[in-house]
């Protein structure tokens, strides 16, 4: 008898070993049966327009199944596409708050999380949530992107420039970043300029230099300090540094430049500028031809005018060579004429857009250094051709 109970031994056993299998199969197959079922059903609340149900049954589906994450994290965006942030964000702090997903699952969440905070309007939560995705690999990147926009909107820009120093100090000293840098020490400055702080905005602007050598901003600003403490001669000085950077902005230093050399009543530094760069924009051949008429050679001048609009016409030109055929003029009529011509052409010019964006179109009056429409730095400059320079 004993030995037959031996025998019976392994039988048992491998009874044992399919039973079990059998029983964990049947609770898997119940497990997917219970998960189908609180898809289809969710699927069909969605459908059926009633998404406050869906939600909550996709929160029931977290809880029996973590592969569905990925599920989760789409139906959010969804939800937010849809405008209805409420319920996105509902289903992204649900995936955050879950210990059972995996790490990286959970920075996915956290990231769509903060974007859902973004068009909700809760900035301060965002910037927590981002904040902590700066250690993430995947998502570090983007989460960069979205603090500078937050620093921008709610213009902080002392916090932006710690953000933007420590990428660096990472070694992502890109052009856009250095760009982006510069811009934000000028922000603080034109801050500092407003509380006649003007020793810590030149040191700003210093560091707006040093962060992008190219940047023309920063010369514009410093120079525009200088000409409020009468150091018109400085003025100059680091207006003339404008050209050199990106001379599309030479058109806003010239008008600056002659107001100092006015004030100093010496047109040698102003000539320096012009003998190099005048031909480059409307606003500097005008220039030239404005000091050539003040030497006594209107004719002249207006020769000089004439060979550059065939060249180059803008109406600014137009409008400067009026003006001086006026002055040249003898005959009454002809030159009623011509005023009003001069009249007509100048209405039209203030009509007109002085600047537009190099990346989306946009056009207005007045400078931008971020563009309003695709909120880019640096891309908005001024107009060239025949209603611009």
């Amino acid at each position: 008898m004993l030995e037959l109970l031996f025998l019976l031994l392994p039988v048992a056993a491998g009874y044992g070993w399919v039973m079990g299998r059998n029983s964990a199969r049947q609770a898997q197959q119940r497990h997917s049966s219970i998960l189908a079922k609180h898809y289809y059903r969710g699927l069909n609340f969605l459908l059926s327009d009633e998404p406050d149900k869906a939600v909550d049954t996709l929160i029931k589906m977290i809880d029996l199944d973590s592969d569905t994450v990925e599920t989760h994290i789409a139906m959010g965006k969804f939800f937010r596409h849809r405008g209805e942030l409420d319920r996105a964000i509902r289903v992204h702090q649900n995936l955050v708050s879950k210990e059972q997903i995996s790490a990286l699952q959970r920075e996915s969440a956290l990231y769509e999380l903060g974007r859902d905070y973004i068009l909700a309007g809760f900035l301060e939560r965002a910037e927590n949530a981002f904040l902590q995705l700066l250690n993430s690999q995947k998502h570090f990147l983007n989460a960069q992107v979205q603090l500078f926009n937050i620093y921008q909107t709610t213009k902080e820009w002392k916090r932006a420039i710690e953000l933007a120093e420590q990428m660096i100090g990472a070694g992502g000293d890109s052009d856009e970043l250095c760009n982006r840098v510069a811009h934000f020490y000028c922000e603080q400055a034109c801050i500092e300029i407003k509380d006649n702080n003007l020793i810590e905005a030149e040191a700003n602007l210093k560091k707006a230099v040093v962060a992008d050598e190219k940047a023309v901003r920063p010369w514009l600003l410093l120079g525009e300090i200088a000409m409020q403490q009468q150091k018109y001669s400085d003025a100059i000085d680091c207006l003339s540094e404008i050209p050199s950077r990106d001379v599309s902005w030479l058109s806003e230093a010239i008008p600056l430049i002659e107001e100092c050399a006015e004030r100093l009543n010496d047109d040698v530094k102003l000539n320096k500028v012009l003998d190099e760069y005048w031909q480059q924009c409307a606003t500097a051949y005008l220039a030239k031809v404005k000091l050539m008429a003040k030497d006594g050679e209107a004719e002249n001048a207006a020769q000089v005018l004439l060979e550059q609009l065939k060249k180059h016409p803008t109406m600014k030109g137009f409008k400067t060579l009026m003006g001086l055929y006026i002055d040249l003029q003898d005959h009454e009529q002809s030159t009623n004429s011509l005023v009003l011509l001069k009249e007509l052409v100048e209405e039209q010019i203030e009509q007109r857009p002085k600047y537009k964006c190099h990346s989306c179109g946009f056009a207005g009056s007045k400078i931008h250094w971020l563009c309003p429409s695709c909120k880019k730095w640096g891309v908005v400059k001024p107009i060239k051709g025949l209603d611009g320079e």
